[in-house]
């Protein structure tokens, strides 16, 4: 068997602070520590309990955040951006798919770095009318290429929003209870081992026992973009599907959800071009 660990940062215990998260913070090896040893945890059981091979997908920001001189030989890594698919890039090979160090969506109170993809561009993305977070965009993808999502680790409150509503199958362990937007309390890394460990184990006897689901959208996927700032709007609009629906509103149809997926991320890439053109 074969499964993708998608790595993510702001979802990790100890992160609540920018410089832990940036290339340059003061505190960027601190936090890139701290993810690398959760996600060989997450990788070792998954090998203790018949995956053969393990990709992690690092997916934070730039995605290279992963420390690499000590993988297993069992671990590829996916590193750099842009990629197809993002932060499931591989996924399409995989059996499983395990979330690490995920988020609450933009707006969430109470939950340590809350966004949506790109926390300076996108403010809400809805898909079939539902709005995704981090989590469910990946799980979509994921899904319909027929790759079940049996874990995720993260912060407490988006396994209390989004996983035990749209994936309650799925093992979860909560990395951190956050107090803010840059406060969390999380047990000692030791304890945090050991739980996902456990965690790890549970989801991968679920799979074997055939006790998980594939979570997937309605087709066509419709998709509505809610952006901070109409000039993204704008560049967005000039999508040949796209419709403008207000402002800070364009949507769009696609005919499977890695399309929508896809399409969302140009959308971010084109966001981002503008806003290198008007601070050039």
């Amino acid at each position: 068997m074969k499964a993708l660990i998608s790595v993510d940062m702001e979802g990790m215990p100890y992160i609540v602070n920018p410089s832990q998260l940036r290339l340059k913070g003061a505190l960027y090896d601190e936090g890139r520590r701290i993810a690398t040893r959760i996600a060989l945890t997450a990788a070792n059981e998954l090998n203790n309990n018949g995956f053969e091979k393990v990709i992690i997908a690092d997916s934070h920001g730039p995605m290279v955040n992963i420390i690499v001189d000590d993988l297993p030989d069992y671990v590829d890594i996916i590193r750099g951006y842009p990629r197809p698919l993002s932060m499931i890039s591989g996924v399409e090979d995989c059996d499983a798919l395990i979330l690490l160090g995920y988020h609450a969506k933009f707006g969430t109170s109470k939950s340590t770095f809350d966004h949506t993809y790109s926390g300076g561009i996108i403010t809400r993305v809805e898909v079939n009318g539902v709005e995704a977070s981090e989590f469910l965009l990946s799980a979509y993808a994921a899904g319909e290429m027929n790759v079940p999502v049996i874990l995720v680790a993260g912060d407490a409150q988006l396994i209390k929003d989004d996983v035990s509503k749209y994936a309650p199958w799925a093992q979860t362990l909560a990395l951190k209870h956050s107090m803010g937007r840059v406060s969390a309390r999380s047990s000692s890394m030791v304890t945090i081992e050991k739980e996902l460990r456990s965690e790890v184990k549970k989801a991968a006897t679920k799979l074997k026992q055939k006790r998980v689901k594939l979570l997937k959208p309605e087709k066509p996927v419709k998709v509505r973009v809610t952006f901070q700032k109409t000039h993204f709007a704008d560049a967005a609009e000039l999508l040949p599907n796209a419709k403008r629906v207000d402002g800070l509103k364009v949507e769009y149809s696609s005919s499977s959800m890695v399309e929508a997926y896809k399409t969302f991320e140009l959308l971010v890439f084109a966001s981002a071009g503008v806003t290198a053109i008007l601070e050039g």
